[in-house]
């Protein structure tokens, strides 16, 4: 897909790009050219984030799939064909994986089962890959634990 392409895609779809859009969840002051100045830039915290507007249907989002404990919809910037991200609806202090507790097990379990259940819906049977991005140097932008489902293109290693 072209860049030029892609960003009427993004334009299209919220009317800001996914920098502008965390761009607002950060302070003012701060202006990103990349999502590794977004990571950088970004502050864990309990406060709601994107996913929490998106959850509340406060921002839309093109849902492939929902059930009482987590959102799975499509990523505003795609790095492959197939670029899902899935969340749970209730943070219950999970900001990132590190952040994970005994009494998370079940979510993160079930936001696994997740992308193998929306892989399989979204005809990635050749493959895929889930990228769990934590911290700053891990890349995390958004505060609220989440898996991204990549596919649709082969992937090469090492990752990142």
């Amino acid at each position: 897909m072209s860049g030029e392409k892609q960003k009427r895609i993004e334009i299209s779809i919220l009317g800001y790009s996914r920098l502008e859009v965390l761009s607002s969840h950060l302070s003012p002051a701060v202006v990103m050219a990349s999502e590794k100045e977004a990571a950088l830039a970004a502050v864990p915290s309990d406060s709601p984030t994107i996913f929490d507007k998106i959850i509340n249907k406060e921002i839309p989002s093109k849902v492939v799939y929902e059930d009482d404990k987590v959102l799975a919809f499509r990523d505003i910037s795609p790095q492959a064909p197939t670029h899902i991200l899935i969340i749970p609806k209730v943070k219950d202090g999970l900001t990132g994986l590190s952040k994970a507790e005994e009494r998370h097990c079940d979510i993160l379990g079930r936001l696994l089962y997740t992308a193998k259940l929306v892989a399989k819906q979204e005809g990635l049977e050749d493959g895929f890959r889930i990228v769990i991005n934590d911290g700053p140097k891990g890349c995390q932008s958004v505060y609220h634990i989440h898996l991204h489902l990549l596919g649709g293109r082969q992937m090469n290693w090492p990752a990142g």
